[in-house]
């Protein structure tokens, strides 16, 4: 019976262990931030207009490339890494020349300010699909 009052009067005591209703953690995950972006409020759909200028101007098509190529669909996914780097993590679609015609473009991204979660640098994982 001591042993009952004794745990009785510790859960009721201000001591005892409570649970907190109402209070949430969140992370946020910040995007990498491309040059030229740094003073920008949007700085994602900045990095979006940035990548596609990126790929537009420096699009090339391979020497091997055919009309039979024509309508293939290449994606790259990559990172842009705690350095600010890209790397690429897969490739798939499309003949191999394809392939390497992409992902010379994603591997030429200039280095940039790294994303990050709780103010750590972050690798930030992207796909871009490419249409021959």
């Amino acid at each position: 019976m001591k042993r009952f009052i004794l745990l009785l009067f510790i859960l009721s005591s201000p001591f005892a262990f409570s649970q907190v209703n109402g209070n949430t953690v969140s992370s946020k995950e910040i995007a990498p931030i491309w040059p030229g972006c740094e003073e920008v409020k949007a700085k994602a759909d900045c990095f979006n207009k940035m990548l596609s200028k990126h790929i537009q101007q420096n699009f090339t098509f391979p020497e091997e490339y055919t009309s039979a190529d024509k309508g293939s669909k290449v994606i790259v996914r990559f990172i842009i890494d705690k350095q600010g780097q890209p790397a690429i993590k897969k490739v798939s679609g499309g003949a191999p020349y394809l392939q390497e015609a992409a992902k010379k473009i994603i591997l030429s991204i200039p280095k940039m300010q790294p994303g990050s979660l709780n103010g750590e640098p972050r690798a930030i994982s992207y796909a871009v699909p490419f249409n021959f």
